[in-house]
């Protein structure tokens, strides 16, 4: 969720914002947002000049009667007939006084009745919104205007390389498991499933010893919180899978789980960054793909991924951001995998990110780069979303706490990485040989296929 200051003070600025994303202005109520923010803050300040106008009534009315009371009985004074036995003049005052009291409190209620309906006007409203973009983020239109920040790695040199179905087709079958879950799901056998494995130690290996907690979170979410995490647009919903008798959604990565471990926490500063390393099942619909990639695992409705997520000091996020690319490169780089790292542009960006960069990886059998990796700096939306925030290290005795930011990146796909393996490493005679960072935990150099 964006902070809404940003639309009261700046509201041409987010109209930018959206224009560089190829965004639809009209389609945000942008107008419509700001003059509720402006009707909110308008009534908060009512309500405030309402209860101290009633605290003074409350007041005069102990006063009057020379008694002190304690909030409940100071309360009740003011909500039942004056029936103390005192002097004429002071029954009258106090009859009155308890009246004025009454109307305020009336005027109160109804006052946060319409905040109410506004504040949930807004919510409707507001999580519709996408975040604000880095101003170092490159403009275009879309995935094509992504820009190349290095490439690394040799691509080898393969005669006429096969794709990884031709290489290991009968490890991979999406035909049985058609038959007993439906399209776009898969059966992984023998040394393709024991690669799954060996990239999952490989990962565990390589990420622990930098400070990350190792996690396996849940795979079910609450609507309210998937919202919350900016992964619950209508625009969205095609994605995801709703289990409708218990109201809740499969998620479509370990993040959608990492991120709210704290929700409604405060975290000290001192804790900070705070990293895990998730590994989880993964849903997706795939809504909208189409074509080969339908086939095999490239894009299924089910897979495993082994994700890195961090909680972040705002001024240190982007610091931490290049520390979770550098991992991902690390992990590339051990497995000596041919791979590009494109930061993204304006109009491919995610609803929820700040600023984020993919890592593609090269695919002889498909003769192109393909994403394997991404590595997104959320900022402060995520967590305004999820409430998460940490309190500074100060002298002050209560200090102002802060949203915290979030960062989420792939440590691993399982299933993409997989196929860039069997693709960069076919050998002439049709097998595959394993990564040399990958044969202590298959204990062998080649695989067999057949």
């Amino acid at each position: 969720m964006i902070n809404p200051d940003i639309l009261l003070e700046n509201l041409e600025g987010y109209k930018e914002n959206l224009r560089k994303r190829q965004a639809d202005i009209e389609h945000f109520q942008l107008e419509r947002i700001a003059e509720l923010l402006k009707q909110k803050k308008e009534l908060a300040r009512q309500i405030q000049e309402l209860q101290t106008r009633r605290n003074a009534v409350a007041n005069t009315l102990e006063d009057s009667l020379n008694t002190p009371f304690s909030r409940n009985t100071l309360e009740d004074s003011l909500n039942t007939p004056f029936t103390r036995n005192t002097q004429e003049g002071s029954a009258d005052k106090g009859e009155g006084l308890r009246v004025q009291g009454k109307e305020i409190k009336k005027k109160i209620q109804e006052r946060e009745e319409k905040s109410k309906e506004i504040q949930q006007e807004l919510q409707n409203l507001a999580l519709r919104l996408p975040n604000m973009l880095s101003s170092d983020v490159p403009v275009g239109k879309d995935e094509s205007e992504n820009a190349l920040v290095r490439e690394v790695g040799q691509k080898p040199a393969i005669e006429n390389p096969k794709d990884y179905l031709e290489l290991a087709g009968p490890l991979i079958d999406t035909q049985r498991a058609s038959k007993v879950t439906g399209p776009r799901f898969g059966y992984l056998f023998g040394d393709v499933a024991l690669l799954e494995f060996a990239l999952i130690d490989l990962a565990l290996e390589t990420l622990l010893p930098k400070g990350f907690i190792l996690a396996v979170p849940p795979v079910i979410i609450k609507p309210e919180v998937f919202m919350g995490m900016g992964r619950l647009t209508p625009e969205q919903k095609d994605e995801r899978y709703h289990l409708d008798q218990d109201n809740l959604y499969l998620v479509g990565s370990a993040e959608h789980t990492l991120g709210p471990i704290h929700m409604d926490e405060v975290l000290a500063e001192s804790e900070l960054p705070k990293r895990y390393l998730g590994f989880s099942t993964c849903f997706r619909r795939e809504a909208g793909s189409y074509g080969k990639d339908t086939k095999g695992i490239l894009r299924v409705h089910q897979f495993d991924k082994v994700e890195m997520f961090s909680f972040a000091k705002p001024k240190g996020s982007e610091e931490e951001q290049q520390f979770l690319l550098a991992c991902q490169e690390e992990l590339m780089q051990k497995l000596e995998l041919p791979y590009r790292v494109m930061q993204i542009c304006s109009g491919d960006m995610g609803f929820t990110d700040y600023k984020a960069y993919d890592i593609d990886t090269w695919l002889p059998g498909q003769g192109k780069y393909r994403e394997t990796h991404s590595c997104s700096n959320t900022s402060d939306f995520q967590a305004r979303g999820v409430n998460v925030k940490y309190r500074p290290t100060t002298n002050d005795k209560r200090p102002t706490t802060n949203y915290v930011h979030m960062l989420n990146a792939t440590a691993l796909a399982i299933g993409r990485m997989i196929i860039a393996i069997l693709e960069n490493y076919q050998q002439p005679d049709g097998s595959v040989a394993i990564p040399k960072a990958l044969q202590k935990y298959m204990g062998k150099d080649y695989m067999k296929l057949h």
